[in-house]
Formats: structure tokens, C-alpha cells, sequence
């Protein structure tokens, strides 16, 4: 297949460029230098100049408390560009998979969001998401919407990807017990975006790993199990204690409903994923955990 990919400095978005390209893919990775998605005009000259079978788009505009005080921005990546993105796509054919967010919901649902559920984004950047799913199907009806949350995995600067390397530098942290989700790790979310592009079959998809989810304590307890590393570092919070801009779900568990019946396995645990994740962090520094 040829894919373009577009946010090539993103984690995902180097997870996907670099399965496609182990299996013989033809792969232009374009980072926001090289195309700002916000730019109509740019977008359709890329897709048009590459022709691609599929486009995969890994470009958000992800500071979510930073997204309250710029709204325009947010809007432009996470929107705009995803309709551009949809629009050159309906022009040159190709098949089009765009990446949303667990926090298109409001966190309110004990158990897992499923495509049943409507979303009532809170805040900026999720009700920004949102609006790039709408735009998307209304752009190009043959969209592939990719919900997921919780994503960790290498090159990765959000939370959940920090806690081994700074665990193993003896750091103390504080991770948040009453908050949950389902973790997501990028070469396996990566394969299901390949899957999906090649699939063509349009439609929301929510993609985890599977397993019953867990809080962001849970998380870092079976960094601390797999690794080795001092629980004693972990130092619990509240999700109250966050005093965050933007407003997050307390819980936003996805599950999907129609990825095993159209013949997609399930992703594997996240604890099986995570123990990859941790074990070839510590040979990147030498280590043995």
C-alpha cells in the first residue's frame, strides 16, 4: 500500500510509519513542518502530488489545558484540519483512518463507552475532537474514526509514558487513583490503524488493549511489579487534586462493538504490552530490571 501519514514526530504516528514500512509499504511520514493539515490548499496537494491508497492522520494539537486558552488553534488541527484531511481524501479515493479521543465522553459512565453511547465532550479540546468526527463523515462519508485514550508506548512525553524512565531514575510520583481508562499501546494501535486502512470499512472504531482498564495508580503499581522499581516512589492523588484548565473524564473505558465481528482480534492485555514496553526501555540504557 502507499500511505501518507500525516504528525510524523508524534508517537503514534512513528509506531505507524514504522510497521507499514516493515511490511513493504510505501510510506510518506509528513511532520507539521511539512504539512500544517489546517491548510486546505496544502492538504489537497499532498494527497493529490502522493497518492496514496489510505492516509492516516496522527496530527492533532494534543496540550490539552493549553487548548482552553487557545481555542483557535486547537480548532484548527483538531477540526479543520481533519475535515481538510477527509475532503482531499473523497478527491483522490484514498481511504481515510483519523485518530479521536476517549475524551470525546464525559467520564460520567461506570463501565466501558461503546459507539452506543453518545459523546458529551467537556472542554476545548475534546469538544474539538468531536467536531472533527462530524466534520470528517460529513466531508467523506467513507471516514474511519479511530477512538482511543491512555496511549503510551516509545518517544512518548505524556504520562503514562514516563513512569518506567523516571521509576527507574528514583523519582517519586504522583499518579491519580480515582481516575480510569483503557491503556493503549502505540505498535499495537498502530497495527489496527494498518488493519483498518486496508480494511477500508467505514465507520467508529474504539481501539485498546484489552483487559478491564485501570486507574493511573494501577498503572504505575504494574510498572513498579514488571520492573522492579520502589512502590514507595508512588505517591497516590485524588483526580480532585488535578486543578487542571480543562476538564477530564473520571472514566473513560472504551470498548467497541463491531471490531471482532468484522473479524479483527482483539488487542492483547495492556499488562502484556506494557511489560514489552518496560523491558526494552531498560535496555536502551543498559540496564537489566
Amino acid at each position: 500500500m502507499k500511505i501518507l501519514i500525516t504528525g510524523a514526530n508524534g508517537m503514534v504516528a512513528r509506531a505507524a510509519a514504522n510497521l507499514s514500512r516493515e511490511l513493504g509499504d510505501e510510506v510518506a511520514a509528513l511532520s507539521r513542518a511539512e504539512l500544517d493539515i489546517s491548510r486546505a490548499d496544502a492538504v489537497l496537494d499532498a494527497v493529490a502530488g502522493f497518492g496514496p491508497d489510505a492516509v492516516i492522520n496522527c496530527a492533532a494539537f494534543t496540550d490539552v489545558d493549553g487548548a482552553e486558552a487557545d481555542p483557535s488553534a486547537c480548532f484548527a488541527a483538531n477540526s479543520a484540519g481533519v475535515e481538510n484531511l477527509a475532503a482531499a481524501c473523497r478527491s483522490s479515493g484514498s481511504a481515510f483512518v483519523t485518530i479521536s479521543t476517549d475524551y470525546v465522553f464525559d467520564g460520567s459512565k461506570k463501565g466501558f463507552y461503546t459507539q452506543r453511547d453518545t459523546p458529551r465532550p467537556q472542554g476545548v479540546y475534546a469538544s474539538a475532537k468531536r467536531d472533527g468526527e462530524i466534520r470528517a463523515f460529513a466531508a467523506y462519508p467513507r471516514s474511519i474514526i479511530v477512538r482511543s485514550g491512555w496511549i503510551f508506548g516509545e518517544n512518548g512525553r505524556n504520562f503514562l509514558s514516563v513512569i518506567p524512565d523516571r521509576l527507574r531514575a528514583g523519582d517519586n510520583l504522583t499518579p491519580i487513583a480515582d481516575s480510569f481508562g483503557t491503556p493503549t499501546y502505540t505498535p499495537d494501535l498502530a497495527l489496527r490503524l494498518r488493519e483498518l486502512a486496508e480494511a477500508d470499512l467505514p465507520g467508529v472504531y474504539h481501539v485498546v488493549n484489552a483487559g478491564d482498564g485501570c486507574s493511573y495508580l494501577e498503572f504505575a503499581e504494574k510498572v513498579c511489579e514488571i520492573g522492579g522499581f520502589d512502590k514507595s516512589l508512588l505517591q497516590p492523588a485524588s483526580f480532585a487534586d488535578l486543578q487542571r484548565p480543562a476538564p477530564r473524564p473520571v472514566s473513560s473505558k472504551l470498548a467497541c462493538l463491531i471490531s471482532e465481528k468484522l473479524g479483527f482480534q482483539p488487542l492483547r492485555p495492556w499488562e502484556n504490552a506494557l511489560a514489552e514496553f518496560v523491558t526494552a526501555g531498560s535496555g536502551r540504557d543498559g540496564r537489566v530490571v
